[in-house]
């Protein structure tokens, strides 16, 4: 039981700071919006990211670690400070709220109003919140076995962000070379 009580600050320091980053993308896609000629610079940007993220993958992440002492956590104000830690390293969710906020407003159904904006925000941290706590089941019922996805992940996560690179590659390639 205490267990799952340190879990739910976990998840609640994660979820504040995806509410924080979907907030911010929503900023940054209106000024996308404006400014239609910023998408190429984010699109290389982008392409560098994931190619760096693809070698990571394959390459280094792959290398066995020295065996360290598992820590334990003691407080529940230090699992919630853990996991908007954690949440806060990942930005990958500023660029896809960024895209999904962007492609909602091109069919009219989201728009950067304030109870769209807010809407929005509170919607994608409760889903967060759910989702971090599928993740929690999915790998504590994982922990006792070692399954082919246990073993490869980071041979997975590699090979996805390598078809993200190329298709981003491609779209890069297509815009200069219309615009040529």
């Amino acid at each position: 039981m205490k267990e799952e009580h340190g879990l739910w600050f976990l998840r609640s320091g994660a979820t504040l700071i995806v509410l924080i980053q979907t907030f911010v993308a929503v900023l940054f896609a209106r000024f996308i919006e404006n400014n239609p000629e910023i998408v190429i610079l984010l699109r290389e940007v982008g392409l560098a990211i994931f190619v760096i993220l693809t070698v990571y993958f394959f390459w280094w992440a792959n290398r066995p670690k020295p065996g360290k002492e598992e820590e334990k956590l003691h407080s529940k104000k230090s699992r919630f400070f853990l996991g908007m830690l954690l949440s806060a390293l990942n930005f990958f969710p500023i660029p896809f709220y960024v895209f999904v906020s962007v492609t909602l407003a091109t069919y009219n159904w989201f728009f950067f109003d304030r109870p769209f904006v807010y809407t929005f925000v509170v919607g994608s941290g409760l889903g967060a919140f759910f989702a971090f706590y599928c993740y929690i089941a999915f790998f504590k019922s994982m922990e006792s076995k070692s399954g082919f996805m246990l073993k490869n992940m980071n041979y997975i996560i590699g090979s996805i962000t390598g078809v993200v690179s190329i298709l981003t590659l491609f779209n890069i390639l297509q815009f200069y070379y219309n615009i040529f």
